[in-house]
């Protein structure tokens, strides 16, 4: 074999298969996909917070959060929103077809600064997809936390993302699980109101001790974060993920760019103190 050979294409996909799908609520759907070539499957390795970029012969290559956790190997689960050709495009497959994934791409977020820590953890939206996987991380490696508080608010009942497993969370004990939507209806049973309003039921934290992720879209964020450092955790503790237009996924094409940052490599997760001198960001 020629170096040339043994060095891998970083932009060849892998042959995926999808083993599950079904709708979330509309135009957004869930997918279980897996690797065909079972060792690949089971090697994958990445970090809550990291993507991939699928891909459609014929179609085209988007990037997608990943929703499911490193801490159960071999298969990997995405949020989709149907919007654009690609989308439009991966809804109309079933189960048993076939797409191209490669990646992961991105940091992640920053494990070890959560470890024998408490943890807020904040989603607005489909910001919640990408937090689904650190969410599920923390569960799974329970005994590595301490306090887990999950916030997560969305602007109605029908638009609250994975209802069934987050209203099942509610009852455990190892984690405090707050619900809000910004317009309820008679049935629906939790808060009303912008997913800050949550905050309240917070019980006193030593923020020294504490970390903090926010997901969700852009208009949130300022919100978000004006509550964590009312609760004086201080602004290296405060991890946020944000997503741009990523096309390479590996920092060549440029369309990520944020003055000196890829997105891409060097996102899409960051501290808040990393957000400060770029404006762009939030």
């Amino acid at each position: 074999m020629t170096l040339l050979e043994a060095i891998e294409n970083p932009f060849k996909p892998k042959a995926a298969r999808i083993v599950r799908h079904y709708d979330l609520i509309k135009d957004h759907r869930f997918f279980q996909i897996r690797h065909i070539d079972m060792k690949k499957a089971m090697s994958f390795s990445y970090n809550p917070g990291q993507f991939i970029m699928l891909s459609i012969p014929g179609v085209g290559e988007s990037p997608f959060s990943i929703s499911s956790t490193p801490s159960r190997p071999g298969i990997l689960e995405l949020g989709v929103r149907r919007v654009g050709k690609l989308t439009e495009s991966l809804f109309q497959k079933r189960d048993n077809d076939v797409v191209y994934i490669r990646g992961p791409y991105g940091n992640g977020f920053k494990l070890d600064k959560m470890v024998d820590r408490d943890l807020i953890i904040v989603a607005g939206g489909l910001g919640v997809i990408p937090l689904r996987s650190i969410l599920y991380y923390v569960l799974d490696n329970r005994d590595q936390f301490k306090r887990v508080f999950f916030l997560y608010g969305a602007r109605t009942p029908n638009e609250f993302l994975f209802k069934t497993e987050f209203f099942q969370l509610k009852n455990r004990k190892d984690i405090e699980c707050l619900y809000t939507v910004d317009k309820s209806d008679a049935e629906w049973p939790h808060a009303t109101g912008v997913v800050t309003k949550l905050f309240k039921n917070i019980p006193e934290i030593d923020p020294r001790e504490t970390t903090a992720v926010v997901v969700g879209p852009p208009v949130m964020y300022k919100f978000v974060i004006d509550e964590f450092l009312k609760l004086k955790i201080p602004k290296n503790q405060i991890q946020l993920s944000l997503e741009r237009r990523m096309k390479c996924g590996i920092g060549k094409c440029g369309h990520c760019a944020i003055e000196h940052l890829y997105t891409c490599m060097d996102g899409p997760v960051f501290t808040y103190w990393d957000t400060l001198h770029f404006r762009e960001l939030i």
